[in-house]
């Protein structure tokens, strides 16, 4: 049964059709996926406080309800590293379409990935792992399983992707921790079998692996439309 929480968010997304940036990361922590550390801030100052507290370098992104796609519009900046430059970020966003504020949050590094679930009229609940990050559909290296995964699909999934190796720890490079995978997509299966009914799809890209966790970096989920 999904959490009173989490269906507050799917009603109040549900006029828009997809969920907030800042409410997906909340929606993913409630299921147990871990986020990075992130503030949504409206005004300057808040955003400012935001990026104290979290640490510099830090990530801006516009939230807006009328931006599905943020690097389209410019509206994802990077290893922002100082007061200054957040506020110019602030101002160019706060110029964009339909502006809501801001999502501060802490920079990560680690390998790239994507996973992503879409909801198969014939099949039901498919689930996606690959090589994630911006050039992801140039690379277009992906392996599916059908949800509910077991824990031996994620290793499965792994083995089919043509850069397993990458993954697997490639000429001294660390390789992904695999059991924190594991339970990050097992997690994620989780909570697509319970949003079944309510979406057409989730994309988190990137999920970035580090040494000690997975983290979805990014998120969009659509819902299905009532």
């Amino acid at each position: 049964m999904l959490k009173k929480s989490i269906r507050s968010i799917l009603a109040s997304s549900q006029k828009q059709g997809w969920v907030l940036e800042p409410e997906a990361k909340r929606l993913l922590s409630l299921a147990g996926l871990a986020v990075p550390n992130f503030k949504w801030a409206s005004k300057l100052e808040g955003a400012l406080k935001a990026a104290q507290r979290i640490g510099y370098p830090v990530v801006a992104k516009i939230v807006s309800p009328q931006v599905l796609h943020k690097s389209d519009v410019g509206g994802v900046v990077t290893y922002i590293d100082n007061d200054a430059a957040l506020k110019k970020v602030f101002q160019r966003f706060s110029k964009l379409k339909g502006f809501a504020g801001i999502l501060v949050e802490e920079m990560l590094a680690g390998i790239e990935l994507i996973v992503g679930a879409k909801i198969d009229h014939q099949f039901g609940p498919v689930i996606l792992l690959g090589i994630g990050g911006t050039e992801a559909e140039l690379y277009g290296d992906t392996s599916l399983r059908m949800a509910p995964l077991q824990e031996t699909d994620v290793a499965a999934m792994v083995k089919c992707l043509r850069a397993h190796q990458f993954l697997e720890g490639y000429r001294g490079s660390a390789p992904v921790n695999m059991p924190e995978l594991t339970r990050f997509m097992m997690a994620f299966s989780d909570i697509v079998m319970k949003l079944e009914n309510r979406i057409e799809s989730i994309d988190l890209n990137p999920v970035m692996c580090l040494a000690d966790r997975c983290v979805a970096a990014d998120a969009r989920i659509m819902l299905k439309q009532e």
